[in-house]
């Protein structure tokens, strides 16, 4: 057995708690602390904040992450940020044991095209984290636009673009913050182009969310049967994968459809690529030009000098994510993770003692969910494999939260969690719904340190997330 009794997780998303986890299933020593840190006063990262709310299925997996912060092992800490103005990874060393940073890829990626930064050209990042109430969020987006372009076949493009059209009876059932619904209930959107530049075959999009477009009340969906066309499945179609294959026959049954003449519309494109958004500082986004493009024969697409402009008052850029550099940890620019071998961080090639990584800032920013499973039982392996030096580093004779107080920060704990979660519940209940996020650091912070919540200071006894002496 080793003598591992301080580790420390930062990132409370699925990265973070697969990761705790795997270290509660693979070490039973009853010594063992798990503190989960979090920058928000919040559990659960792009689970709360980054599947859409209209999907009750998946962001249900809450209650499965719910019973790892639970166990009376674990110690969550929220507003606990990591890096400028918070902890430093060096006071985090000296603390704990063991540090597995899961941080996840918090910036979208760009487009570098001219007119990126117009007047109603947004990143898909920040809308998702709007209209799902993190406190971060900012706002004006031009919901006034008839028409917009999500850039993008991705799940997250899927994502914008179904809650572009969504009508008010479907997301009152949700829990997004009351003014994000009320603002896009009332939405002018009434066509959503969304775009990819290569085929049909190479999107990104699953089956089940891709289906789910063609259930949307009062919307059309429109596909081009000539852009389905001249990729690998018409040159390979048995080779393909079976989920490509069942996206293809979605598509190819919405081809062969004409347009209901419902109120709303989604048009999916494929095989345009983005040159330039068009428009002015003054008036913002009026179209975006694209280039048709063809299979270059080397697994790419090539521009064909062929131009089209779509009219549209708003761009959705939905490209995908990138890591972002952590004060302390070593980082490699051009993949957008931090240096590590088997979640080992490496510092100059070499496996830096007691630093690892997990997620998306260990692999980029790949995968599904349930990806984070099997990446984070990798990264606990190394870890245990390495505990008998772990046990033998000198750490502060302190404990690490209490450690945290005392230099005037003022960690939520898992009470203080459980009172926003009631308040959500009240606010829900005001607005004749089931619950509402609370979109703000002020209200989150306030509803933490409520009397009662346990969460105003550490008291005479740091607890654990179970309320049981840690």
């Amino acid at each position: 057995m080793s003598a591992l009794t301080r580790v420390a997780v930062v990132g409370s998303g699925p990265s973070g708690l697969y990761t705790a986890q795997a270290l509660l299933d693979q070490e039973r020593s009853p010594h063992l602390t798990v503190d989960v840190l979090d920058r928000l006063p919040s559990p659960y990262g792009l689970v709360r904040y980054g599947v859409a709310p209209d999907h009750e299925k998946i962001k249900s997996l809450q209650h499965t992450l719910r019973r790892v912060l639970e166990d009376p092992r674990v110690r969550f800490a929220g507003n606990v940020a990591v890096g400028p103005g918070g902890v430093s990874t060096e006071e985090l060393r000296g603390l704990y044991q063991a540090v597995v940073y899961c941080v996840g890829a918090a910036a979208d990626r760009r487009l570098g095209i001219p007119g990126e930064d117009l007047p109603g050209s947004s990143s898909a990042t920040d809308f998702v984290s709007w209209y799902s109430g993190h406190p971060d969020a900012g706002g004006g987006f031009p919901l006034t636009a008839r028409s917009a372009v999500v850039i993008g076949v991705g799940n997250v493009a899927v994502d914008v673009a179904r809650l572009l059209v969504r009508g008010a009876a479907e997301l009152r059932g949700t829990d997004m913050p009351q003014g994000p619904l009320d603002a896009l209930v009332a939405s002018g959107v009434r066509t959503v182009h969304m775009v990819g530049r290569r085929g049909p075959a190479q999107a990104k999009f699953t089956t089940r969310e891709l289906r789910e477009l063609g259930t949307l009340p009062g919307t059309d969906v429109v596909v081009r049967g000539e852009e389905l066309a001249g990729g690998p499945a018409d040159t390979a179609p048995d080779g393909l994968p079976t989920a490509v294959r069942r996206n293809l026959d979605t598509l190819r049954a919405w081809a062969r459809t004409p347009p209901a003449g419902q109120d709303r519309r989604i048009e999916l494109r494929f095989h345009l690529r983005p040159v330039e958004i068009l428009g002015d500082t003054a008036d913002g986004v009026r179209a975006v030009r694209f280039e048709r493009t063809a299979p270059d024969g080397e697994g790419g697409v090539a521009g064909t000098g062929v131009f089209e402009d779509v009219p549209a008052q708003w761009v959705l850029r939905s490209v995908g994510y990138r890591g972002v550099p952590l004060a302390g940890l070593p980082f490699d620019d051009r993949s957008g993770t931090v240096p590590n071998e088997g979640g080992r961080v490496l510092r100059d090639g070499a496996p830096s003692p007691g630093e690892y990584v997990a997620g998306w800032i260990k692999r980029g920013p790949t995968g599904v969910i349930g990806t984070n499973r099997p990446c984070a039982k990798e990264t606990v392996a190394s870890l245990l494999a390495d505990a008998g030096a772990l046990a033998g580093r000198p750490v502060a004779d302190t404990d690490p939260l209490r450690a945290l107080e005392a230099q005037g920060r003022s960690p939520v704990l898992w009470p203080g969690w459980l009172g926003i979660e009631a308040a959500e519940t009240r606010l829900g209940r005001s607005l004749s719904r089931t619950t509402a996020k609370i979109p703000d650091w002020d209200g989150l912070l306030s509803a933490a340190r409520e009397p009662g919540s346990g969460a105003s200071g550490l008291g005479g006894a740091v607890t654990g997330a179970a309320g049981s002496p840690a």
